[in-house]
């Protein structure tokens, strides 16, 4: 699957998205190396510590079918500024992605490219134990 097709997965999932607090929607798709992808969208919460932003989602959502192995996640917003993952999605996605490649994009299809090893220089990982 293509970038483009990746950035259109996640496009996708964030119509889905539950965002009645915050009202920003997220959505994000993986794709594993097997070339399966899996999408997710933000699922907010009224306590907002119970919410589940949308990478997560689709990385779980990978796990809990099986995959193993991604090599890129694509994370789409509606805001002029590329939004990146969180710090709790950036520990999710280097511990079941490694050094993939995070592709940011919005809805006017500004994109950038980044690896997880730019976006997350210092992991906590299996290698401190």
């Amino acid at each position: 699957m293509s970038d483009d097709s990746l950035i259109a997965a996640a496009r996708t999932a964030r119509e889905h998205a539950h965002a009645p607090y915050s009202n920003f929607r997220v959505g994000a798709a993986v794709r594993a190396k097997s070339g399966r992808v899996f999408s997710g969208c933000n699922v907010e919460n009224s306590t907002y510590g119970l919410t589940l932003c949308a990478e997560r989602v689709a990385i779980f959502k990978a796990i809990s079918e099986g995959e193993r192995g991604f090599d890129a996640v694509a994370v789409v917003t509606d805001s002029d500024t590329l939004t990146p993952p969180c710090g709790a999605c950036r520990q999710i996605i280097w511990e079941f992605c490694g050094d993939a490649e995070v592709i940011l994009a919005n809805l006017k299809g500004k994109t950038e490219r980044h690896r997880m090893a730019a976006l997350f220089p210092k992991p906590f990982d299996h290698s401190y134990f």
